[in-house]
């Protein structure tokens, strides 16, 4: 780009370069007038995408501009929003003294008089007690359980056999690895974020040796056997009101390179509520994600042929054949269209349209943290009495302003995003079962970031498919108010020997 306009700057114009005639005068002016409006708008999306990348870089994650509540700094014809509805600080917890879980075991150290005390006085009668409470921690520790299978000679009908006891000392064949050390391993690293070096350091701190290439070999062979549950949970999720997809990117060394390569992590949720016999019922949320060489369309397509619903995701053109045969409804993302403006606001000296255009989401977001948790016919009802006659003013006020922006400047992309993707920006007001934005599905992706800035990248497709394997089963179990490592444990003892036919009943699933 820098190049381009390097090419494009104009010589250096002398009296003697100007044209006597006066309309090739006129043409000689417009010309360079076009040249400079071309180079300004350049020069300007050059400026946006290198603060861009500063902040990318050094800059906060939280998509917040300091005094947000007071952009509007000039007069406009257009219809402006209300003020934001100020949230009341109502209390504050106590730093220090967090409250404790009544449903932790307890142990009761009772405190007595000496008996130097008790002989200072004439009689003593215990009138009561004091409690007080400390949270204890107690560090793990590796154990040796040893599987003794007694062996019997027995004799029937007068023949003579050896009847062995049956055991499952390990979910994995030719391992001495319990279901638990397992859990532990595949806990510490996709919901911890620990590579496999820190885990064995960890263990060789309490006196075992477990060299990585034997920690990885553990983690891949229990995830493969964990992805016997996805075809049931992909089954379940499939049937969702609701249905969310976004990828995320997987750095992946294949052997025989280098360098890694940039390969994906398609991501779907479920999720939504039904009414049945006038009550609203909820699916039970499921997330899976799957492992990709590509972004390329076909990896959705692929995955929701069979689905039939509402499916919430941002404009990626590759998205486009799912909604062809009408099965499939697209609903827009307001997180991806406000992120554009919140791009442009963030580097701005002073708030201008990008930072009103923020404050326009901000209402539609106010009325969405009002009836949260309402059902989704009071939501359905509220979007239409509230949300809507917002979302008319907002248009209203992005065709009005829209007029007259560079058309390749950033903010003018901005607002073409809003206005070309209008119709799917507003579905979610036509069900109280949608939500406004794709956040839910982004929250189950952000701690596959969190990995992938600890052990950095797949070191196989091998491991790549464990990884999108575990992320699916961990997420779902965090969704459904599962604890990840009790549900693994129970679930790797469970599964090697538990029907075909009946392994959705290990699903972490909320019944």
């Amino acid at each position: 780009m820098l190049g381009i306009m390097v090419d494009m700057l104009p010589a250096a114009v002398t009296a003697g370069d100007l044209p006597l005639e006066l309309e090739a005068l006129q043409a000689f002016a417009l010309e360079q007038n076009r040249l400079a409006c071309v180079l300004w708008e350049q020069l300007e999306s050059l400026q946006h995408q290198i603060a861009q990348l500063n902040r990318a870089r050094f800059g906060a994650s939280s998509e917040r501009l300091a005094g947000q509540a007071e952009l509007f700094d000039a007069a406009i014809d257009m219809p402006v929003p209300p003020e934001p509805a100020k949230v009341q600080v109502t209390g504050h917890s106590r730093k220090g003294r967090p409250a404790l879980p009544k449903d932790l075991p307890r142990t009761r150290i009772e405190y007595d008089l000496s008996d130097d005390q008790k002989a200072a006085f004439d009689a003593l009668e215990r009138i009561g007690e004091e409690r007080s409470e400390t949270l204890h921690y107690e560090p793990s520790r590796l154990t040796v359980i040893e599987h003794i299978r007694f062996k019997y000679a027995a004799k029937k009908d007068g023949e003579s056999t050896i009847v062995t006891a049956s055991a499952q000392p390990s979910p994995l064949p030719k391992s001495n690895a319990s279901a638990s050390l397992l859990a532990n391993i595949l806990v510490s690293t996709y919901v911890d974020h620990l590579p496999l070096n820190r885990q064995e350091m960890r263990y060789a701190r309490r006196g075992i040796h477990l060299p990585r290439a034997t920690l990885c070999e553990w983690k891949l062979a229990a995830a493969e056997l964990l992805a016997a549950l996805l075809p049931p949970l992909r089954a379940q999720q499939l049937q969702a009101p609701r249905m969310h997809v976004d990828d995320t990117t997987l750095p992946l060394l294949e052997k025989g390179r280098k360098t890694t390569r940039t390969a994906r992590l398609w991501g779907y949720l479920g999720a939504g509520q039904r009414e049945e016999n006038g009550v609203w019922v909820e699916h039970p949320p499921a997330v899976v994600f799957e492992f990709a060489e590509s972004r390329a369309g076909s990896h959705p397509q692929g995955y929701l042929k069979t689905y039939k619903g509402y499916l919430q995701a941002d404009a990626y053109s590759g998205h486009e054949a799912l909604y062809e045969t009408g099965d499939i409804i697209a609903v827009g993302c307001w997180a991806h269209c406000r992120r554009r403006f919140f791009e442009i606001a963030k580097t701005q000296s002073k708030p201008g349209l990008a930072a009103q255009a923020l404050q326009w989401i901000a209402q539609l977001y106010a009325i969405e943290a009002r009836i949260n948790h309402q059902t989704p016919d009071r939501k359905y009802a509220a979007r239409q009495a509230e949300t809507l006659p917002v979302l008319a003013q907002f248009r209203q006020w992005l065709e009005g302003n829209v007029i007259g922006l560079p058309t390749q400047a950033p903010l003018a992309k901005a607002f073409g995003y809003a206005l070309r993707h209008w119709q799917a920006l507003i579905r979610y007001t036509e069900s109280g079962v949608l939500l406004p934005d794709n956040n839910a599905l982004e929250r189950q992706i952000r701690p596959i970031a969190l990995g992938r800035v600890n052990w950095t990248f797949a070191g196989s497709p091998r491991g790549a498919r464990a990884t999108a394997t575990m992320y699916s089963l961990l997420g779902t179990a965090r969704l459904n108010g599962f604890e990840p490592y009790a549900w693994l444990k129970e679930t790797l003892e469970k599964l090697p020997s538990y029907p075909v036919n009946r392994v959705h009943e290990l699903l972490p699933l909320a019944c």
